[in-house]
């Protein structure tokens, strides 16, 4: 199935999960979603990828043989997990986990909606 990008939306969502997942920081998809007030039901993953790249000054702070095995399997507070979701109201998302902490008083990761695609 084809997917086209429609909006670019980049911004912070609240996530819900029916039962949240065993590993904080290697999340599944999940069940649904808070975006501007407005809540969404996933209900169906269409697809599902990992990004284990680094960015910015943590993509220089590692030996070249280090970043490889990393680049595979992830490391501490980096990589993102996208899930491409059908909702309730019919729209196709892809949404993203970041793993990257914010500060050192909020060492979770942060849920994103990267995109709205549509079919064709």
């Amino acid at each position: 199935m084809e997917f086209t990008p429609l909006h670019f939306l980049d911004r912070p969502i609240e996530v819900i999960f029916d039962s949240p997942p065993a590993l904080e920081k290697s999340p599944t998809c999940p069940n649904g979603f808070i975006w501007e007030g407005k809540t969404y039901r996933v209900i169906e993953m269409l697809s599902a990828w990992t990004d284990f790249k680094r960015r910015g000054r943590m993509a220089r702070n590692m030996q070249p043989e280090h970043a490889a095995v990393a680049s595979n399997r992830g490391s501490l507070n980096v990589g993102r997990f996208y899930f491409r979701v059908r909702v309730d109201s019919t729209q196709i998302f892809d949404i993203y986990y970041d793993r990257a902490m914010k500060n050192v008083d909020d060492r979770k990761g942060q849920w994103v909606i990267y995109r709205e695609l549509g079919e064709g």
